[in-house]
């Protein structure tokens, strides 16, 4: 097609977008900054790591352009590409904390995560979040999915985050791709051969109708320049995330035991009044509704006997600690949840908003007080719900929605703690957790920390499951144990000698030690990320590209 934006390659587009003569890459191919975890793997490096960063002027105003190469490693994100991205961003946030007004424009292009870098990827895409939010107080930040591979796994939820997000009619947005999906849930679930069925659930046209993009546009460079200019001179508007009550109104109403077809739920998204929603509190029960970790440590943490709440699969309490309140959220198992997926515990659209009203909740209490309440994420949390209703209503925003409130807290001043006591899994973990000051984790070997499951991540990166376990001796990254994660210098804490499935008082003790010691760390430090980039783990090595990276970007800039 002439004039096609779609048909351009990552660089093109970037270029393409900027007026004629302003175009300035950093750290391009002649760079050579390529990440070190894939030719181990035997896996050929590319050397702008299929990331490109663009200043330059779209109708002389300044802008940052991010564009992904869709065809290197699908667009996945590893430590140098997310670092890439990261860093960028922050010296972006910098300019417009300068009063230098700089417009952040992203071009996704990107299945998610890189499996091969798995928890770099995590710890990347949670990165790239918060700096997502700490922009917005300044200026729009405007996404762009033009089509071929689209915006899904962790950078969904990264797209939810954007002011604005314009798409044209090629373009398909989603948290799960359809081969996960049915790999996680069965044929049944989501046949990932049904083509029609795909590009009904997922494609542009649906999520327009229904809320999760912005603005349509035709495939053409004149017709993207024109909704990006518009974009950046509309008037402020809230972000997407900011929709709780509206999607617990829309949850409260679906009934997910019906049969739901993409052209019904559109019908219906037209139909929801937002009704103000009651915050759910824990409060002491007849007897424990689950035997998970989460629950027991939430259970033993905050005192709470029995712990319930009306909203059984999430638990939120304020529990005073060393004469300051505190407020506990765990996302526990429901065994009687009307959402068949997450019943395991796993992270779902009710899940997601829940815990962003909790933590919004908290914001608010503590608006005008000068010391806000510390905020604890208790995670044991499976993975996100693999579902043909979460994606067709959105479960991306819904996770998107949790990870910013927790992003929010942290930049408005709340220490946010989270405590690792059973899975930190994909999605469910972006969601729940990543958006921590300080993480602390147990020392045991139920603990896992992962991208994806060991039979998706198989299956989406042609490889068995043996081979997988080979590859992680070569990167930790790919690795599941905690102690693998813990040389990655993402961890404050990895508390050893823990009866991490019946603890005792002695256990909960030093927990709660662990904890208060990692809010007293958060004093007077930077309310940002960059904790983990410092431990003695990442300057070992742990994250020496990332640090790499930045330094070289920060002398380009």
């Amino acid at each position: 097609m002439q004039n096609s934006f779609v048909e351009l390659n990552g660089r093109e587009r970037a270029r393409a977008l900027l007026d004629e003569g302003t175009f300035r890459e950093l750290l391009g191919p002649l760079d050579q900054i390529q990440s070190p975890h894939l030719e181990p793997q035997g896996i050929v490096p590319q050397s702008d790591d299929g990331i490109i960063l663009t200043l330059g002027e779209i109708r002389k105003q300044k802008v940052l352009i991010i564009s992904m190469e869709g065809a290197f490693q699908g667009g996945g994100i590893g430590e140098v590409s997310g670092a890439k991205i990261s860093g960028a961003l922050e010296l972006a946030l910098k300019e417009n904390e300068r009063g230098n007004k700089l417009y952040p424009i992203m071009i996704f292009d990107t299945g998610g995560v890189r499996l091969q870098e798995a928890n770099y990827g995590l710890l990347s895409i949670s990165e790239i979040a918060t700096q997502i939010v700490g922009l917005r107080k300044y200026v729009p930040v405007i996404g762009l999915v033009p089509g071929r591979v689209g915006a899904f796994g962790g950078m969904s939820i990264t797209a939810e985050l954007f002011t604005t997000l314009i798409a044209t009619k090629k373009a398909r947005l989603g948290l799960n791709g359809p081969e996960v999906i049915e790999q996680e849930a069965g044929v049944m679930e989501f046949d990932s051969s049904d083509k029609a069925l795909i590009w009904n659930t997922i494609g542009v046209n649906q999520r327009f109708q229904t809320g999760l993009i912005d603005e349509v546009v035709e495939d053409t460079t004149d017709a993207v320049i024109e909704a990006i200019d518009t974009a950046l001179k509309a008037p402020a508007k809230p972000a997407k995330t900011e929709q709780i009550d509206f999607y617990l109104t829309l949850l409260s109403n679906l009934d997910p035991a019906e049969p739901w077809t993409p052209e019904r739920y559109r019908e219906f998204y037209k139909q929801i009044q937002p009704v103000q929603q009651p915050v759910p509190l824990a409060k002491e029960g007849a007897a424990d509704i689950s035997d998970s970790r989460g629950y027991r440590w939430f259970s033993r943490l905050t005192g709470i006997t029995h712990p319930v709440s009306d909203v059984p699969s999430v638990l939120a309490a304020d529990v005073e600690k060393n004469g300051q309140l505190c407020r506990y959220v765990a996302i526990v198992p429901d065994a009687s949840n009307r959402f068949p997926r997450v019943r395991n515990g796993e992270v779902g659209m009710l899940e997601g908003w829940t815990v962003a009203q909790v933590i919004k909740d908290a914001i608010r209490q503590d608006e005008k007080k000068e010391t806000k309440r510390p905020i604890i994420a208790i995670i044991d949390v499976p993975s996100q719900a693999y579902g043909y209703k979460e994606e067709m209503v959105g479960i991306s925003l819904a996770l998107a929605a949790s990870a910013d409130a927790y992003a929010t807290a942290r930049l408005e001043g709340h220490p946010v703690i989270g405590v690792i006591v059973g899975n930190a899994i994909s999605g469910g973990f972006l969601a729940h957790g990543l958006q921590s000051n300080r993480l602390i984790a147990l020392d045991d070997s139920k603990v896992n920390i992962q991208a994806m499951s060991k039979a998706s991540a198989a299956r989406i990166t042609k490889r068995t499951i043996a081979e997988l376990d080979e590859a992680t001796k070569k990167v930790p990254a790919m690795a599941y144990d905690v102690r693998s994660y813990s040389t990655l210098g993402a961890l404050y804490s990895l508390l050893s000698g823990i009866q991490a499935d019946d603890p005792q008082n002695s256990d909960v003790a030093i927990v709660e030690r662990t904890i208060s010691e990692a809010i007293e760390s958060t004093k007077g430090a930077p309310r940002d990320l960059s904790f983990r980039l410092q431990t003695k783990e990442a300057l070992a090595g742990g994250r020496t590209a990332t640090n790499n990276v930045r330094q070289a970007l920060s002398e380009q800039w």
